[in-house]
């Protein structure tokens, strides 16, 4: 036998998990269950939660009130909104659960930025007010729920 021989035979499973071989054969990838994965998205969108209930009550601690939470429309979603005086503050809560990869902050790019601009527009056009003056924040929370670390960025974009 050479190089790229054909066996005549079917080729036969073999063992109790020949599902595997199955779709190694057929290059198809393994089915996912989304059982497995509702359970980490249900932990991240809690943590995130409770990311963004930490930001809020900062922001309540200096005066801000707390307009709208997580507002959304089909361009996409605002974290908080919060208005003291005529300032409006469009802010994006990013959560981590350590600093392995640097600020959360960081993760607010120059495409999320024009996102947030856009949606900041389309609340605006949604809800007028007479004069007021937006301003973009990006608040990083980092470490679990028993020792964190609160970082505010005012006016960061």
């Amino acid at each position: 036998m050479g190089m790229g021989h054909v066996p005549q035979e079917p080729i036969r499973p073999e063992g109790t998990n020949f599902q595997f071989q199955r779709r190694e054969r057929r290059r198809t990838a393994p089915r996912r269950s989304d059982r497995s994965r509702q359970g980490v998205v249900s932990h991240n969108q809690s943590f995130g939660a409770w990311g963004e209930d930490l930001v809020a009550e900062w922001y309540r601690k200096r005066g801000y009130e707390i307009v709208e939470r997580n507002w959304r429309c089909r361009q996409g979603e605002v974290d908080i909104i919060a208005r003291r005086d005529s300032v409006i503050v469009i802010c994006e809560v990013k959560t981590r659960a350590t600093a392995d990869f640097g600020s959360p902050a960081l993760a607010v790019d120059a495409n999320k930025q024009q996102r947030l601009r856009r949606l900041a527009a389309h609340w605006l056009s949604e809800n007028p007010s007479t004069r007021v003056s937006v301003r973009f924040d990006v608040a990083a929370v980092i470490g679990p729920k028993d020792k964190v670390a609160l970082e505010v960025i005012e006016a960061a974009f």
